[in-house]
């Protein structure tokens, strides 16, 4: 049985947690100026809980969000997870729509040249892999795990559903990543769905591509999971969940929106074969 890979979970859920500012269009990159000591701080937390994969805050160091400053904040976010993890672990660059997560019909019909000038950076600046990731439009997936690929490093691929698992069908979303492990993503996710949702896309996916991942968000209020909720409780909701994932065929998980390091922590139970 291959391992089980254990993800980190979300910077900007754990930043605005901490009481740093989150606002768009920069996010969580403003913490790479406002607040790298807790940027360093969340990166810490995971590895604690049991991550290994750490995704560096580059969702939104882009030249068209931050300015001409992007590939200074790129760099700075990589250098910061570097140092604060485990020699041994694994940093992501993570690379992102250029438009929004949750509106396919934003993405821009070019946009290989600025996927291209972000994956170039986070290769250079020492990354060992590359996370494209929350992807709503199939075609800019494609292109972006195309030029990830160009660098040489090997790259992971992951779509959304969106918050309420309503832009892609299973059959859909597993259709488009089979066209993702086809131009070169090693695995393939659902990632930014309602754990509720998600066992459906991981099923799908596993039909058509060799390796999947899952990292979910906590859904609605009522599910229980995160944001609001008693933290011990979503850990553990969260953890049966990702049970039914791994079942499944999933071999990476973590965390997306509304989760945190207790959620990871839980989810080392499956790496250890105690849940």
């Amino acid at each position: 049985m291959t391992e089980l890979i254990l993800l980190d979970g979300p910077m900007g859920t754990e930043l605005e947690a901490r009481g740093v500012s989150t606002e768009l269009p920069r996010w969580s990159a403003s913490a790479l100026d406002d607040a790298p000591a807790i940027v360093a701080a969340i990166h810490r937390d995971y590895a604690a809980a049991g991550a290994c994969v750490h995704t560096a805050n580059t969702f939104r160091t882009r030249r068209r969000t931050v300015g001409d400053r992007w590939e200074t904040l790129a760099r700075r976010a990589v250098s910061l997870a570097r140092a604060s993890v485990p020699r041994e672990h694994r940093v992501a660059g993570s690379l992102a729509p250029l438009e929004d997560c949750y509106r396919p019909d934003l993405s821009p019909p070019r946009s290989r040249v600025e996927h291209r000038e972000l994956a170039t950076v986070l290769a250079d600046a020492g990354c060992d892999l590359l996370l494209c990731e929350t992807f709503p439009h199939a075609g800019e997936a494609r292109v972006v795990v195309e030029e990830a690929v160009r660098t040489g490093l090997p790259v992971w691929a992951g779509l959304t559903a969106g918050p309420g698992a309503d832009l892609l069908t299973p059959e859909a979303l597993a259709r488009a990543g089979a066209t993702l492990a086809s131009a070169g993503a090693e695995v393939v996710f659902v990632n930014c769905t309602p754990a509720r949702a998600s066992l459906a896309y991981v099923e799908a996916l596993r039909a058509l591509v060799p390796r999947v991942g899952v990292y979910a968000n906590a859904g609605a209020a009522d599910d229980v999971i995160g944001w609001r909720s008693d933290p011990a409780m979503g850990a553990s909701r969260y953890l049966a969940f990702a049970r039914t994932w791994v079942e499944a065929g999933a071999e990476v998980i973590g965390g997306c929106c509304g989760t945190g390091p207790r959620h990871i922590a839980a989810l080392r139970q499956l790496k250890n074969g105690d849940a």
